[in-house]
């Protein structure tokens, strides 16, 4: 009698664990490494892309901001091979000086003025030319126009309109019996004349935002209104001025950075005199920096003005900010 063996069974479990391949653990292993992979290219890509930015904006941009920290704390006069550090001495002297507690209150007047004509005005102008008037493009234009000019235009002719003697200021005094105040050379007429000028250029700035801003509100909410028998004025103070409250506070922010640092009409019209009637906080650093060649007090000026616009800031978006109606 033969035996006939059986071949082994291929159901047996070695047998179906090799058809099968690699167990799970061994494939969530080379998943992991491949996502590793693929996670470390990519990160070196991302390094690649942005590395030589950061690099650019730390060197020019936030390093000079840390070393005007340390120069405020030393005592240097571009002639000294290197600055002597003094501590908080410097900021001491500024708040112990008067003049300086001047420069302050100078700076907050024209500030002020500035921000809340500019806005003002801005608004008024944009209300008009939102209507439907003969030549409203034209006049836009014109209105904007002065933004755009250099400040050192805007500075030559309005030294010329302002001019006691030969200026358009005398003709218009003069049609009144007066005579045109010296705006440039007069202690008390050189801050208004100045910020006169600021606010004719920034104006067409704010009434080009707020026109762009009122041509999108929606004009459901006015029929209402209307339908209600709201009077014009009413819509304006009820409607208007609500929904431009976003517009309002860009603006408020700009301008506020903005005439902190204005400059430039500055040193052609006044030089921050007479007297320092127009010394503003930006005046001041470069008066201290450039002209008298004290680089401690100009850095803590620069550093003052960065802190007081970084605490207005976040004032206004913290506070200021919650009074906005975004819809």
């Amino acid at each position: 009698m033969t035996l006939v063996t059986q071949p082994p069974s291929t159901d047996s479990p070695s047998a179906d664990a090799s058809r099968r391949g690699p167990t799970r653990p061994a494939e969530g292993a080379r998943v992991r490494r491949r996502r590793r992979r693929f996670g470390r290219r990519d990160y070196l890509l991302f390094l690649a892309f942005t590395l030589p930015n950061f690099v650019i904006i730390g060197v020019f941009a936030y390093w000079p901001v840390i070393y005007n920290f340390y120069l405020s704390l030393t005592d240097w006069d571009f002639i000294a091979p290197s600055p002597t550090f003094i501590g908080f001495a410097n900021f001491i002297d500024m708040f112990t000086d008067r003049s300086f507690l001047n420069v302050l209150w100078t700076t907050l007047v024209f500030t002020v003025c500035i921000v809340a004509g500019s806005i003002v005005a801005g608004l008024l102008l944009a209300v008009l030319l939102n209507q439907k008037l003969a030549g409203r493009g034209i006049v836009r234009t014109f209105i904007f126009s002065p933004y755009v000019l250099p400040g050192a235009a805007v500075a030559t002719i309005w030294l010329m309109i302002l001019h006691p003697n030969f200026g358009l200021s005398r003709a218009i005094f003069g049609a009144f019996g007066a005579h045109s105040p010296a705006w440039m050379t007069n202690s008390d007429w050189a801050l208004p004349g100045l910020i006169l000028v600021y606010l004719w250029r920034n104006m067409g700035f704010c009434t080009i935002v707020y026109l762009s801003a009122m041509q999108s509100l929606p004009i459901e909410q006015y029929e209402a209104a209307s339908l209600d028998g709201a009077s014009k004025i009413r819509q304006f103070l009820s409607l208007t001025i609500p929904l431009l409250s976003p517009t309002t506070f860009f603006l408020l922010l700009i301008q506020v950075i903005g005439t902190f640092q204005a400059f430039d009409i500055i040193a052609v019209m006044t030089g921050g005199g007479p007297a320092g009637a127009t010394t503003t906080l930006s005046w001041f650093i470069y008066q201290e920096g450039f002209k008298a060649f004290d680089i401690g007090h100009s850095a803590a000026g620069s550093v003052l003005m960065f802190l007081v616009l970084l605490a207005l800031t976040w004032f206004q978006s913290h506070f200021v900010g919650r009074k906005v109606h975004y819809q």
